[in-house]
């Protein structure tokens, strides 16, 4: 079996979603004065590499630990959209040769290549789905995307004003899916449709968790 991590580390400091909890590492326990070593962590539930479960921005969405986990574990497929620019919209007309024949239950991956910003101010400009994709998607059976960027919709920065808006989100999360954000290493991706484990911890009744995915060839 080949497998390519897909996960960007969980350390202290690294990059999150504007307003999110810090992360942060520290020593609990240590070998010089307990005998063994324990760490102490703190960080949001949508740090590093995450799935969104539907009560992110569903008002009495279901929570993680309620996402049905075959939805997690299955075949992907890996939508090229290279070339993109800050703020770059991807539309449907982008990416339909690649999804014509996608079949339901399908995890849908897209590689903008974008991850390669993440720790900086530029991974906060990067491109978004058009909403229409969502909507195609789902009514061929797909029910989980994911997106090396930060959010598959519009980041805010300092000079945005009113309430944030999340159509695909609102679209994904609103019809009981679920969105894998943060993904990276999506090149190292090189065969066609690899099954996709992207699993998460069964934190009760919460809105999201922190996710190994790891991409196989059986």
């Amino acid at each position: 079996m080949r497998l390519v991590d897909l996960s960007q580390p969980v350390e202290a400091g690294m990059q999150v979603f504007p307003g999110d909890p810090p992360v942060d590492t520290r020593l609990a326990a240590s070998f010089p004065q307990d005998g063994f070593q324990v760490a102490e962590l703190h960080l949001g539930t949508h740090s590093g590499t995450h799935v969104d479960a539907p009560l992110h921005t569903v008002d009495g969405g279901s929570p993680v630990d309620a996402i049905d986990l075959s939805r997690l574990v299955g075949p992907a497929r890996i939508v090229h959209v290279p070339g993109l620019g800050e703020h770059d919209v991807i539309r449907w007309e982008h990416v339909r040769a690649q999804l014509e024949d996608v079949r339901a239950g399908t995890i849908v991956l897209f590689r903008t290549g974008w991850s390669r910003h993440f720790g900086t101010p530029r991974y906060l400009a990067h491109p978004v789905l058009h909403e229409e994709i969502a909507g195609h998607l789902l009514a061929a059976g797909v029910r989980v995307l994911g997106v090396d960027t930060l959010n598959p919709d519009r980041t805010p920065d300092a000079s945005s004003t009113g309430p944030l808006e999340l159509p695909v989100h609102a679209a994904v999360l609103g019809s009981g899916g679920a969105i894998i954000e943060n993904l990276t290493n999506l090149h190292a991706v090189t065969w066609r449709d690899p099954l996709l484990s992207a699993l998460p911890l069964r934190l009760r009744g919460l809105d999201g968790s922190p996710v190994r995915a790891v991409a196989m060839q059986l």
